[in-house]
């Protein structure tokens, strides 16, 4: 329910008009809705997590070679591949022996679960907790902490490491000025240096001043005869990069090559560990929410030998995030997400690889209020269904959200003056929550 200045929602007019019959009147109702946006500000104030790194690995990651082995299945079931005890007791893919020696502080879910077997399709679910629509486009879980929270320390709430990895990372219907802020450069990369941060060639302090100040009459001008989105969301981008490139603090966020080269090393000299050591850097430094990519795991042909191969560096890069904000006193106030828009198929196929499940899969969390050393949800015995405590997509976007302190059935208002939910029809899962 939803109510700006003195004007009702068309969503309030009906439920008035059905509460009606009930012996309610309008003031009843409306002290009712008070009644729960009071409870929905005291939910803010519980937030636990103040950021958000979400890990993507594009391609649908299969999760019997990584968090959920079947090593007792036959094995057309099993792959390959064998297991690693955890400090925990459990077992993990012998792919994944450094996690599993911090087991104690990571959520598996080994019972995700949606209907979607297209890529496009399953990675819309993950990034938004929404199935897609034909008829409207849902922003992403960083465009919605975004528009709630804002910048903080002059730094994007939203960014994405190196580039926004598809279109279901952006801001769907809600302005263009909760788009995420893209790198534009991979940190792994020699010389790496984020795009359009430093003042081109010629331009001083003095200069810069100076365009600012007539972009901002040019603007004012035309902000006068338009009222658009584009008009506003223009000028909510410059102002942000004004206070980004003009903020040294903000400049050093993302100065890779400031890091100890023993912390590098820790993380890895490669792709997943920089890009991971640059997730770090920006949640220390205030940036509310970050998505990364690494890898490609639609691994439909010989997946022992590609999850044996990626999976190394992510396993050192991930423990290694996970040890380094607990370090610094961050991991309690940064939630970590693993995901893949959908696992694998339960049998190996004609070309030793597995092809696309959604029916079940599994995501790992941890930090940000999250209980550590918990397995949630099971699935079966040839990893094809969850056997217990299934969860989908709209449930794992509701409860990060319920974590940054954000109420998932809160309405945002899409084109054409509509109410819609941030989620819809999701739940908060308490047994993640420590």
């Amino acid at each position: 329910m939803r109510c700006e200045g003195n004007r009702l929602s068309r969503r309030t007019m009906l439920t008035v008009g059905a509460i009606g019959g009930l012996g309610l009147n309008l003031g009843d109702f409306l002290a009712m809705r008070q009644a729960r946006a009071e409870k929905k500000q005291y939910d803010f104030l519980e937030a636990k997590a103040q950021s958000v790194i979400h890990i993507f690995l594009p391609g649908g990651m299969a999760h019997q070679e990584s968090f959920d082995p079947k090593p007792y299945a036959p094995i057309e079931y099993r792959g390959e591949c064998t297991t690693v005890k955890t400090k925990t007791g459990e077992v993990f893919c012998e792919t994944l022996p450094k996690l599993a020696g911090i087991a104690d502080k990571l959520c598996v879910i080994r019972s995700m679960t949606h209907g979607e077997a297209a890529h496009e399709r399953g990675t819309h679910n993950m990034f938004t907790g929404y199935r897609p629509s034909p008829a409207l486009i849902f922003p992403s879980m960083g465009s919605v902490v975004s528009h709630e929270y804002g910048p903080r320390n002059n730094l994007p709430p939203y960014v994405c490491i190196p580039n926004v990895p598809n279109e279901f990372a952006a801001n769907g219907y809600l302005s263009s000025s909760f788009a995420p802020f893209s790198l534009g450069a991979d940190p792994a990369n020699n010389g790496f240096r984020v795009q359009d941060l430093n003042l081109p060639n010629g331009v001083d302090d003095a200069r810069f001043t100076r365009r600012r100040t007539a972009l901002e009459a040019v603007n004012d001008h035309f902000v006068k005869k338009e009222k658009s989105d584009s008009v506003g969301a223009l000028n909510t981008f410059y102002e942000r990069a004004y206070s980004l490139i003009s903020s040294q603090q903000a400049r050093e966020a993302f100065n890779i090559e400031a890091e100890p080269a023993n912390i590098r090393d820790e993380y890895g000299r490669n792709t997943a560990g920089q890009r991971l050591l640059m997730a770090r850097r920006l949640v220390a430094a205030g940036v509310r929410f970050v998505t990364l990519t690494y890898g490609g795991w639609d691994m439909h042909n010989n997946i022992t030998a590609g999850m044996r191969n990626q999976l190394p560096a992510l396993d050192q890069g991930l423990t290694a995030l996970i040890n380094d904000l607990e370090r610094n006193g961050l991991l309690a106030s940064t939630l970590i997400m693993v995901s893949s828009e959908f696992g694998r198929t339960p049998k190996i196929n004609g070309n030793a690889g597995r092809d696309h499940w959604p029916k079940v899969f599994s995501v790992m969390l941890a930090g940000g209020g999250i209980k550590g050393g918990l397995i949630y949800g099971t699935s079966n015995s040839t990893a094809s269904e969850p056997d217990m405590d299934a969860m989908g997509p709209e449930d794992l976007a509701t409860t990060v959200y319920h974590q940054l302190g954000i109420v998932a059935d809160k309405e945002l208002m899409a084109p054409g003056d509509r109410p819609i939910e941030i989620v819809d029809g999701g739940k908060v899962v308490k047994g993640l929550l420590a």
